[in-house]
């Protein structure tokens, strides 16, 4: 009855760590149906207008002018904790001329990337840095004492008008 217990308990664990090892696909960004996909637009006929129309808003628009809209749309797969691997990337950027014109549609994939490396060198500043202690203890002492009970006329400051003596 225990042999057949421990087989059970066994076979239910593989099968449960088999289930849990199955990736997770998850799509990202823009999402084309059917009949309204990026790569149909034609240079030359279509403009912002039927682009906006078919499309909907891009993803993102170019950074310094509003004449090349870009789609994106990646497909990403998780695998239990691990980092997310993206499998599939299709970035369709619309190029218009002024009057609002297609002129260019071009379509890139995810072997058109490239890494960036980033500097991860920080700008040293002039001073010292301050502990947490020395931040909340290090203006004790440095109050004048003059201004906490003196009868002054400072503005903003204890005391009172200095002429009622």
């Amino acid at each position: 009855m225990l042999r057949v217990f421990l087989q059970t308990a066994t076979v239910t664990a593989l099968a449960l760590g088999l289930v849990a090892c199955n990736p997770t696909l998850r799509n990202h960004g823009y999402i084309a149906s059917a009949d309204a996909k990026p790569q149909e637009i034609e240079a030359n006929s279509d403009t912002k207008a039927t682009v906006l129309s078919r499309l909907g808003n891009p993803s993102i628009k170019s950074t310094f002018d509003d004449d090349t809209w870009f789609y994106l749309t990646s497909v990403r797969q998780r695998l239990a904790y691990l980092r997310p691997i993206t499998e599939e990337r299709t970035i369709t950027a619309v190029t218009f001329n002024d009057d609002g014109q297609v002129t260019k549609v071009a379509e890139y994939g995810i072997e058109n990337g490239q890494y960036v490396n980033y500097v991860d060198r920080e700008t040293p500043t002039r001073g010292k840095e301050l502990s947490m202690l020395e931040q909340i203890f290090g203006t004790i002492g440095r109050i004048p004492v003059e201004q906490l009970g003196g009868r002054q006329n400072i503005p903003g400051g204890s005391g009172g008008p200095a002429g009622g003596r």
